[in-house]
């Protein structure tokens, strides 16, 4: 087998040699070889098109992932200069109730609650002079219900409850570092090495960072907004849509990659082998189902009439101007086929922008085409614009 995978190789590499001296040949440019040797692109043109509809008169990115392959399908980015893929691999916003989902995995894995703990919620968090809003619904939740009406409350009591456990972790500089330590086994606060220039990594702080941050001292308090996906926590679209990937896969992913892998051009290994999250796996069955719930009953029910179960978190991350809409999800429920991550600035509410647009470009991949309703709700969207929205 060895020695046929060789000797294939070596034919290829024969034939590559030839193609590009006719080629060469033809067109007197020595890029003929370049265009020969590089490998063919993942990005799903009729997903390209789509994006690139939806993005008109808006900032911000559509990122989409096979989850069993880490290949991008789509990479959409819009600004009012045009397209920038740095608005999708190196630009990092605060990733809203979003995290929660990751909140919630590594709250779960650590044993601080349980898929039934409930926190009272009477719309939103009082702590002295500290109010924090939340969306008026059904209280207490237990876990998957927070998930769905993504209450406020929820995460940040139970964030605040693992930060003050000195029991389990001695002092709070430790329960930081373990928290520190799941979200970046998640892919998040730091590149993941897309096969792109210039990619960034956001922020998921440390205790070094929140020591040289908040140099008069911090206390649990101080820093809870990270629990709601705000305030020490930022992430790119390409992280959040590499979340979304993890949770779909229940606990890996691999680093995302725009080239195929291709006997004459083969991707290194890094792009080939899954990388663990620190997760404990019984955690993502609650937090899935919370997403499924978000979808039929909860933030996100504009993609409960798709014809396959998604799963969906939304959020609204808040900023000096108009908030963001941002959404990440996947699709099927069951053996996922795509993940995605929608980031529109000025975008209003997640399910305003983000929600809708996400469960049209699954639509076209998971069903090669649009509805009827959904070309109505599309050339909708198209005509939506959120440049040079910034106010509230």
């Amino acid at each position: 087998m060895k020695r046929n995978a060789s000797h294939a190789r070596t034919a290829a590499s024969a034939l590559r040699t030839t193609l590009a001296a006719l080629l060469i040949a033809v067109t007197g440019s020595v890029q003929a070889q370049e265009y020969v040797e590089e490998a063919p692109l993942t990005l799903r043109p009729l997903l390209q098109q789509l994006g690139s509809e939806l993005m008109k008169g808006k900032k911000g990115s559509i990122v989409a992932l096979d989850p069993a392959t880490g290949e991008v399908l789509c990479l959409v980015t819009n600004s009012p200069e045009g397209s920038n893929d740095a608005l999708a691999i190196a630009t990092a916003y605060a990733p809203g109730s979003t995290l929660k989902t990751a909140q919630a995995l590594t709250l779960l894995s650590e044993g601080i609650v349980t898929p039934a703990t409930k926190v009272a919620c009477h719309d939103g968090f009082r702590d002295g002079n500290i109010r924090v809003g939340c969306h008026h619904h059904y209280s207490p939740e237990p876990l998957e219900g927070a998930l769905a009406v993504s209450c406020n409350t929820w995460f940040l009591k139970s964030y605040l409850a693992m930060l003050g456990n000195t029991r389990k972790y001695g002092s709070k500089e430790n329960a930081v570092t373990v928290w520190h330590d799941y979200l970046t086994s998640m892919g998040l606060g730091g590149p993941l090495g897309i096969d792109l220039p210039g990619e960034k990594g956001g922020l998921v702080a440390n205790v070094s960072y929140l020591a040289r941050r908040y140099k008069d001292g911090w206390d649990a308090k101080t820093i809870m907004w990270a629990g709601m996906g705000q305030g020490d926590i930022t992430a790119t679209p390409l992280q959040l849509c590499n979340l979304a990937a993890t949770i779909a896969n229940r606990g890996f992913f691999f680093t995302p990659h725009i080239h195929k892998d291709c006997e004459w051009a083969p991707l290194p290994t890094r792009y080939l082998t899954p990388r663990q999250t620190k997760v404990k796996p019984e955690a993502y069955t609650s937090v899935i189902a919370g997403m499924r719930l978000a979808v039929t009953k909860g933030t996100a029910t504009i993609l409960n009439t798709a014809p396959y179960p998604v799963c969906g978190k939304t959020g609204t991350a808040e900023n000096a101007g108009r908030d963001h809409s941002v959404f990440i999800g996947f699709a099927p429920m069951t053996s996922p086929k795509i993940a995605i991550a929608v980031y529109i600035e000025h975008g209003g509410f997640g399910a305003d922008l983000a929600a809708p647009i996400a469960g049209l470009i699954m639509e076209e991949y998971l069903k090669g085409g649009l509805s009827a309703k959904s070309l109505a709700l599309a050339r909708r969207i198209e005509r939506k614009s959120t440049v040079g929205i910034s106010k509230r």
